[in-house]
């Protein structure tokens, strides 16, 4: 850490020259081994390659600058970075054969390159993203999560785990045999079997009582 003193030169322009080690006072000793194990930990961090590029800098705030501006770049680099991670967060789709756990990895991925670079959506934007990115067999899963979460407090990580937790039921039911493996037809099935003849329902009220039955079961 440089400790500078000013003084006036005969036209009255200030100059600064660094103080000796000796001369320094008892707070700016504190400083300087502050400094110290700044640059200290930052210096373990890197490569030779990295070293090589911050070496001439002579305090840790010098240090943390330049690694900065290599890192992140200028403002058209950051504008670029930027905008290709909001076309990876937009086109971004769960792919074939993909399981939820893999698709979290790559989504959460997206999201940590934009906040890097200052860019954030809410819980919700993030919520509805994700349902929009899964293939058409999740909606009737999305439209009951919509039915009973507050997407606006649903963190990422507990909407994934809430996937998780779904995709896993489906797997074990879709082992125990065909006629468990759609929850769908399980749940309409289940809805006639309640309804005697003399009794029968309309097919949209079949569908609101399939689709109250599955928010139960699964929101």
């Amino acid at each position: 850490m440089k400790i500078n003193i000013a003084f006036a030169t005969t036209d009255g322009a200030p100059e600064y020259v660094e103080n000796r080690r000796h001369e320094y006072t008892n707070e700016e000793k504190k400083k300087a081994n502050l400094d110290n194990v700044a640059r200290d930990i930052l210096y373990k961090t890197l490569d030779k390659n990295m070293f090589s590029k911050i070496k001439t800098c002579t305090t840790a705030k010098e240090i943390w600058e330049k690694l900065i501006q290599i890192c992140e770049g200028n403002d058209e680099t950051k504008e670029n970075k930027l905008t290709l991670a909001q076309q990876k967060y937009e086109s971004i789709k769960m792919k074939d054969g993909e399981t939820m756990e893999e698709f979290d990895e790559r989504f959460s991925a997206v999201v940590i390159e934009f906040t890097s670079l200052g860019k954030e959506y809410s819980n919700r934007e993030l919520a509805l993203k994700v349902m929009r990115a899964l293939p058409r067999e999740w909606d009737v899963k999305m439209m009951a999560m919509r039915e009973s979460k507050d997407l606006n407090k649903l963190e990422l990580h507990d909407l994934f785990a809430n996937l998780k937790a779904y995709e896993f039921e489906l797997e074990t039911r879709s082992e125990a045999g065909p006629s468990t493996s759609q929850p769908t037809k399980a749940l309409a099935a289940t809805t006639s079997e309640q309804c005697s003849p003399s009794t029968s329902k309309s097919a949209e009220q079949l569908s609101n009582d399939a689709m109250s039955l599955f928010v139960k079961k699964f929101g």
